[in-house]
């Protein structure tokens, strides 16, 4: 059994996990993400004290070869060699493992995907992110980056649709992440029809037949299906579990896994996308994998 955080932009959550994949939680509570001392104090609160690797789903991207986190959504911690400080904080190891990589882990190895090789997982949330799982290890690339297919130029192709640019918090301008999660089909309402709507809204209008709703569903169908195709056409994997918020319609996933099936250079004779769930429970289940995975290497 071991103990696992889930640390995300707004709230920690604190569970034991078996490895058979049973969670008791035992805290929650608000994530600091103004001040590091706070931050740190609030993870000595809700860790009960033990000398065993604690595990930690966290929301940012962790450079493999330095230890520091990189983090928008928890800003005070950006820069730190976390993992380290923890532990001295802590007394005890520390496994850090990115939220999008804990979803593909569960997934591959206690999801729908667990009889597959090559599984790439796809998070479609706010923004949009994935990761890769290969024989059931985790793919890490340079600087710790795997299977982040939405920092490439949006386009669409399909439609020939003129695209709004819009900055990147990558840096870059115009990519994928800035059109493909929620806030995307968002800008994409506004761009084409001129005013706001919800991404909610504009699902549930879409799957009512609101033809301007259509018209936006369709256009972000281009934007997404045609990059997934490329990461699917370059990866090749078996199966592509997408999580995130808008992962809750699975009338939007089925069209969409549509798309890429369409578009993708393999000969895809079912279904290639599938709607999971994602939260708390699969990165606490991808932290609890990744402290075996790590310990089993030593």
């Amino acid at each position: 059994m071991n103990l696992c955080l889930d640390i995300g932009g707004s709230k920690i959550v604190a569970a034991s996990v078996t490895e058979s994949g049973q969670i008791t939680e035992h805290a929650r509570m608000a994530t600091p993400v103004d001040h590091f001392d706070d931050f740190c104090a609030a993870i000595k609160r809700i860790c009960p004290p033990d000398s065993s690797t604690l595990g930690v789903s966290i929301a940012g991207v962790i450079d493999p070869q330095t230890g520091q986190i990189n983090s928008a959504n928890i800003p005070c911690i950006s820069g730190h060699e976390l993992a380290r400080e923890l532990e001295l904080i802590l007394g005890r190891g520390v496994v850090l493992i990115n939220d999008a990589d804990a979803f593909a882990l569960a997934e591959a190895h206690l999801g729908r995907a667990r009889q597959y090789s090559g599984v790439l997982a796809v998070i479609l949330g706010t923004g949009v992110g994935g990761a890769l799982v290969l024989d059931g290890r985790l793919h890490v690339g340079l600087g710790g980056l795997s299977g982040e297919w939405g920092h490439g130029p949006a386009s669409a192709m399909r439609t020939g649709t003129a695209l709004p640019v819009v900055s990147c918090s990558c840096g870059q301008q115009g990519c994928v992440d800035t059109l493909g999660g929620a806030r995307g089909i968002e800008r994409l309402h506004h761009h084409l029809h001129g005013r706001h709507a919800t991404s909610l809204d504009i699902v549930k209008a879409w799957q009512s037949g609101c033809q301007d709703s259509e018209q936006v569903i369709d256009l972000w169908l281009d934007v997404v299906g045609g990059a997934l195709a490329a990461a699917v056409n370059l990866i090749g994997p078996a199966i592509v579990p997408v999580g995130g918020g808008l992962a809750r319609s699975e009338a939007l996933i089925e069209a969409l896994d549509r798309e890429v099936c369409n578009r993708s250079l393999i000969n895809i004779q079912s279904s290639l996308l599938y709607s999971a769930a994602s939260g708390p429970e699969q990165g606490l289940l991808g932290a609890a994998l990744r402290v075996r995975q790590v310990l089993t290497a030593l």
